[in-house]
């Protein structure tokens, strides 16, 4: 009897096995650098040397134009998508939105590139809302879009997008752990795009360009 008390307690409780294996999964997910393995397998060439130097699908686009930058913006999305969504409904929503979290900082420091930068996981900061809270994910879609039309800045309309999302959080009455999820990741958005908040001080950031042009490796 004091056996199988012992080998009760020494079995994992099973929402404690599914947040491990959410935040697992979520972070190899969020690590397949989308932006660059497109890159290199057509274009044969490595995008973290061009242009803002990260693999992210705005910076794809800039560099090699929409027939690699929408394939790459919906990976990344997909893979902040696919993980948010399996856990939230298959394990708990605070499994869901740790599994999104996970791959977003997988998209910004991806294992598969040794953890070197990686993107500024807007694409996948969506993909993981629309997984855990569609209509938040939505606002932030056409909050985005707005943005980006009014200013031609995505740097502008990611974080504009990016405060949209804890705002509507609180709007549409959202679990707690994805009104927490969404002032975090409005937060983590900003914080990777300040360098582009301080050359927008300086007026020194540059409009989005639908058809791309080669651009030299400046920006940040």
């Amino acid at each position: 009897m004091v056996g199988r008390e012992r080998l009760d307690l020494a079995v994992s409780d099973p929402d404690e096995i599914g947040v491990a294996l959410a935040l697992l999964a979520g972070y190899l997910s969020g690590s397949v650098p989308s932006g660059y393995w497109i890159v290199r397998a057509f274009a044969r060439t490595d995008i973290r040397r061009h242009g803002s130097g990260n693999i992210g699908a705005t910076n794809v686009w800039r560099t090699f134009g929409p027939r690699y930058g929408i394939p790459v913006a919906l990976l990344d999305a997909v893979k902040g998508f696919v993980p948010a969504f399996v856990f939230f409904h298959a394990v708990s929503p605070l499994a869901g939105v740790l599994a999104g979290g996970a791959a977003m900082l997988g998209h910004a420091r991806p294992l598969f590139l040794r953890f070197e930068k990686g993107g500024k996981m807007v694409a996948t900061t969506g993909g993981a809302f629309l997984g855990v809270a569609p209509l938040v994910g939505v606002v932030g879609a056409l909050v985005w879009l707005v943005a980006f039309l009014l200013t031609r800045y995505a740097s502008v309309a990611s974080m504009v997008a990016a405060v949209a999302l804890p705002v509507a959080a609180v709007v549409l009455d959202q679990p707690w752990p994805v009104v927490v999820f969404a002032v975090l990741a409005a937060l983590a958005v900003i914080f990777l795009h300040r360098a582009n908040i301080a050359r927008l001080l300086h007026r020194e950031e540059n409009r989005f360009e639908l058809r791309h042009r080669r651009s030299k490796p400046a920006q940040t």
